[in-house]
């Protein structure tokens, strides 16, 4: 079993910063792969990031340049460091972790409760 907790969404303007993080514990296998990923009503879940162990990293189109992933296995947690963020940023953001390599695809095992971002004009 993988627990996650996401923290650190919140309100920002257009244009603003927010570094998400995602607590993770038990179940060291299944934490092989992790990504982020949003939602908003009505739309499916979108893949926003993912890495490895290893570091290597994937991102969506839209948020190439403007969003970091990394992952301080000392700490057992996750980041996303989100940059210019726009109205259309605005979702409720997952962490998920699995021993599967899903990279963009919302196929994880594990998921947190997620942590809400609002961008405003």
């Amino acid at each position: 079993q993988v627990q996650l907790v996401e923290s650190g969404g919140g309100s920002v303007q257009a244009g603003g910063s927010l570094r998400l993080s995602c607590a993770a514990s038990g179940g060291t296998d299944y934490r092989t792969y992790m990504g982020w990923f949003r939602q908003v009503p009505g739309k499916e879940r979108e893949g926003v990031a993912a890495i490895d162990l290893w570091g290597v990293t994937i991102y969506a189109n839209s948020v190439k340049g403007r969003f970091t992933i990394s992952n301080d296995n000392a700490k057992n947690t996750l980041y996303l460091q989100m940059k210019s963020l726009t109205p259309e940023d605005t979702a409720m953001y997952y962490c998920a972790a699995d021993r599967r390599d899903w990279q963009l695809l919302p196929e994880y095992t594990y998921w947190g409760q997620g942590t809400q971002v609002t961008v405003s004009s």
